[in-house]
C-alpha cells in the first residue's frame, strides 16, 4: 500500500498537515494536491480545530509544480487543472499557517502566501520562477505576492524568477518570523497553538475581515468590517469572554 501523500496529526486544537513526497522535494502533483485539499478541508469542519498548520520537510516546503508533467502536455489541454485546488484551500475558514524550511519554490510559494501566516527557517528558500520556463504563476502568486509586497518588488520577483530567503522574506512583510535551522517546525505549532486558543468564530470573522482588505476599497471593508463585528457581538462567546473577563477567570469558548 502507498504512503499516504499527506501525513496529518493534531496537537491539541491544531491541525497538522505535512506534504509527505520527499524524493520529489513535495512538488505539488494532482494526487498531492488532492488529498491536501481533502486533510484541510476534514480540519476545518472540525470544531475542535482552531488553527491548521501545513508544512513539509527539513529540506522542502514545497518545489512547485511537477515540470515533467507540465512538459508533456499538449497545448490543447485545459490551462488551469489545478484551479479548483486553489479555490477549495482559498475558501477554508480556519485561520492557517505555514511552516516553510527549505524550497518554497513555484506553486510551492504560492501555497506559502495562501496561508494566513509563515513561519520559516532560516534556510527556507523562496521564488516564483515560472518566468524560466516561459510561463507565469498560475495559483494566484503574482495576486497575492503583490499584496503582500507591493507592486514593484513583486514586478521584480516575478519577471526576474530570483529565488530570496527568509530573512529577505521577512524584510518584505511576507514572513510572519523566522527561526533557527531545525525551530521551525516548533515555533509554527507555538503560534498555532496560541491562534487555536482564541473563540473559533471570532477567528474565523477575523480571518474574513482581513481577507476582505485585499479585494475592497477602504469603504466597503470598514462595512464589511462592522457587519462581522455586529455577527460576532451576537455570539455566546463574546457574552462568555466578557464575563470571564470581568470576573477574573478564564473563558470557556463553546464555539456558539
Amino acid at each position: 500500500m502507498a504512503e499516504p501523500l499527506i501525513l496529518t496529526e493534531t496537537h491539541g486544537r491544531v491541525g497538522l498537515c505535512r506534504l509527505n513526497r520527499p524524493e520529489a522535494r513535495n512538488a505539488l502533483s494532482p494526487g498531492l494536491r488532492e488529498e491536501l485539499a481533502e486533510a484541510v478541508e476534514r480540519f476545518d469542519g472540525d470544531e475542535d480545530i482552531g488553527c491548521i498548520l501545513i508544512a513539509g520537510n527539513d529540506e522542502a516546503f514545497a518545489a512547485g509544480a511537477d515540470v515533467r508533467a507540465l512538459a508533456e502536455r499538449d497545448l490543447t489541454e485545459e490551462l488551469s487543472p489545478s484551479e479548483t485546488f486553489w479555490r477549495r484551500l482559498a475558501s477554508v475558514r480556519t485561520p492557517m499557517i505555514a511552516g516553510v524550511s527549505g524550497w518554497a519554490l513555484g506553486g510551492g510559494c504560492e501555497l506559502a502566501l495562501l496561508c494566513d501566516m509563515i513561519v520559516a527557517s532560516e534556510t527556507a528558500e523562496f521564488g516564483q520562477p515560472e518566468i524560466t520556463l516561459a510561463i507565469i504563476p498560475g495559483g494566484g502568486g503574482t495576486q497575492r505576492l503583490a499584496r503582500t509586497v507591493g507592486k514593484a518588488r513583486a514586478m521584480e520577483l516575478v519577471l526576474t524568477g530570483r529565488r530570496f530567503d527568509a530573512r529577505e522574506a521577512l524584510e518584505m512583510g511576507m514572513v510572519n518570523r523566522v527561526t533557527k535551522k531545525g525551530a521551525w517546525l516548533d515555533e509554527g505549532l507555538e503560534l498555532a497553538a496560541v491562534v487555536a486558543r482564541r473563540p473559533p468564530l471570532a477567528s474565523r470573522l477575523a480571518k474574513e475581515a482581513i481577507l476582505t482588505a485585499e479585494e475592497t476599497g477602504l469603504t466597503a471593508g470598514v462595512e464589511a468590517e462592522r457587519r462581522l463585528f455586529g455577527v460576532a457581538m451576537a455570539t455566546e462567546d463574546r457574552v462568555e469572554a466578557m464575563q470571564a473577563f470581568l470576573e477574573k477567570r478564564k473563558p470557556d469558548f463553546q464555539g456558539r
